[in-house]
């Protein structure tokens, strides 16, 4: 038997469509040498894109200060964050209310899905303990990008991811343009 060892630069439900790409590509005959060959030249064209309604877990963590948790929870603040190319968590813009930073999440994958609104491959949400936000999510995105391969497939965020965003997290997942910041 071989083994490769890649670093996905991703996590969660990412790392989860890249695996379900990876499938599809073995199904279709590719071997395994030329599997490691394509995941190591595309990983960064996979997209995580998430926002968090609740800054707690942030403040544990020691990513945000206790003033910017307080007065980001009183002002209904939602950070959008995504993943660069080095696998490192990038805040990228602050939003007040959620309905502003759903908006926002799929205008992210308007502007970097392969295709833009024509994009035709598969869609992966996770979300930790806020399944009616994620599904405005994956509701939105279905009705902007028709093409879709099958529905948006919503997952749960897994305890390693979960203990550190806590709940009130929507992660969004899909291949795009590369991931180069």
């Amino acid at each position: 038997r071989k083994i490769y060892i890649v670093d996905s630069l991703g996590a969660s439900s990412g790392y989860g469509l890249i695996m379900d790409k990876l499938s599809e590509l073995r199904d279709s005959g590719m071997d395994l040498e030329t599997l490691h060959a394509w995941v190591e030249q595309h990983k960064l064209e996979m997209h995580h894109w998430f926002f968090s309604t609740d800054l707690s877990f942030y403040v544990k963590g020691g990513r945000i200060s206790k003033t910017s948790g307080f007065v980001g929870g009183i002002l209904g603040i939602c950070p959008l964050l995504n993943m660069d190319s080095g696998g490192h968590l990038v805040p990228r813009k602050k939003y007040k209310g959620k309905k502003k930073v759903i908006e926002a999440i799929v205008e992210c994958m308007e502007n970097h899905a392969i295709g833009g609104t024509a994009y035709a491959d598969k869609c992966y949400i996770s979300q930790s303990d806020c399944y009616e936000d994620a599904s405005k999510v994956a509701e939105l995105v279905e009705s902007k990008f028709p093409n879709l391969k099958g529905k948006v497939e919503i997952n749960n965020v897994g305890t390693t991811v979960g203990s550190h965003t806590g709940p009130g997290t929507v992660a969004l997942f899909f291949w795009g343009d590369t991931r180069n910041d």
